[in-house]
């Protein structure tokens, strides 16, 4: 049994609606229900009554769910004394950061609050997107950074979490150049003809990202997908190879395309790239959980700094010189 799958039935019991459980989980609905059916399964039991509307439990649902509350604080209870007898728990920051960010962003960004904040104790936890999120949900961080785009938004309540956007990020189509700097695949190619694509996999944040990309380009794309990851990086490295055409976000490739390694694949065309923001996310800290004194110094650091809900910053050379 997996501890997501309590936290899953105890949102189904309090909502009796699986969309909107699946919506405060932040998975898909169907992702949701096949979790909810493995707890069942586990158990030998079944605990929602299908066959009725609204949604409620059964007789052995509405038991487990006492039982549910009770496992999983004591879970919660054992994980934060375990933190909290970590040395430098308390003065370090536990950052949630999907892949890409923590190998192109976080670097950078820790050298800027280093001049400018100061010495940070920290601690990264690389995830996809999806589970960073959840992540921060469920405690395990305390900051959280991610892309967000209106039209696949981070949905984290905003009662509760406080958010501040730090840059942002294009996402752009690069393939391998040839000798004379020039790539060696151009979108967007033919029905007759169509371009090697490397792409990412169905559950991929960036993999949406590209979707959208596909979906509003008003010249069709003609790809023929070869290869798919969930990581940017290894795009990024089959496209070096010569594999074909990556999506890529800018912050990825400056010294691939410096050295003529990669071009843009996409004739400059504005139509067919992507720009995100990049979030900082934080728990809102109240009188029961009052979060640590580091997370909030440097939250009022870079509120002072500029970094306000609503205000991107600008990126590259231009956000270097607001420090």
């Amino acid at each position: 049994m997996e501890t997501k799958w309590l936290e899953d039935f105890i949102s189904l019991a309090e909502t009796r609606s699986f969309s909107r459980s699946a919506e405060l989980r932040h998975v898909t609905q169907p992702a949701f229900s096949r979790r909810i059916q493995s707890l069942e399964a586990w158990l030998g039991a079944d605990l929602i009554d299908r066959t009725s509307y609204p949604t409620r439990l059964t007789p052995a649902g509405e038991v487990f769910y006492e039982q549910a509350l009770e496992m999983l604080g004591q879970i919660n209870s054992a994980r934060a004394l375990m933190r909290g007898k970590r040395p430098t728990a308390h003065t370090t920051v536990d950052f949630a950061v999907p892949h890409t960010l923590s190998l192109t962003f976080m670097p950078k960004w820790m050298t800027e609050l280093k001049d400018g904040f100061g010495t940070l104790n920290s601690r990264l936890i690389a995830l996809n997107v999806h589970d960073a999120v959840l992540t921060m949900v469920e405690g395990g961080c305390d900051l959280l950074l991610c892309y967000h785009h209106p039209r696949q938004p981070v949905q984290l309540d905003a009662s509760r979490y406080d958010m501040l956007t730090l840059g942002n990020e294009a996402l752009r189509a690069y393939a391998r150049c040839n000798k004379a700097g020039v790539p060696e695949l151009l979108l967007p190619g033919s029905a007759k003809a169509p371009l090697p694509f490397l792409s990412y996999t169905s559950n991929a944040y960036l993999g949406r990202m590209v979707d959208l990309i596909l979906a509003d380009a008003k010249r069709p794309l003609h790809l023929e997908k070869r290869y798919e990851t969930d990581m940017a990086e290894g795009l990024k490295m089959m496209a070096l190879e010569g594999h074909g055409i990556a999506f890529l976000p800018e912050s990825a490739v400056p010294r691939e395309v410096k050295q003529k390694q990669l071009a843009r694949a996409d004739a400059g065309q504005a139509d067919w790239e992507l720009s995100m923001e990049i979030r900082l996310y934080r728990e809102r800290p109240s009188s029961q959980r009052p979060g640590k004194p580091i997370v909030s110094r440097l939250w009022e650091y870079l509120v002072e700094r500029g970094e306000v809900a609503g205000r991107p910053r600008k990126s590259g050379k231009a956000a270097k010189k607001a420090v």
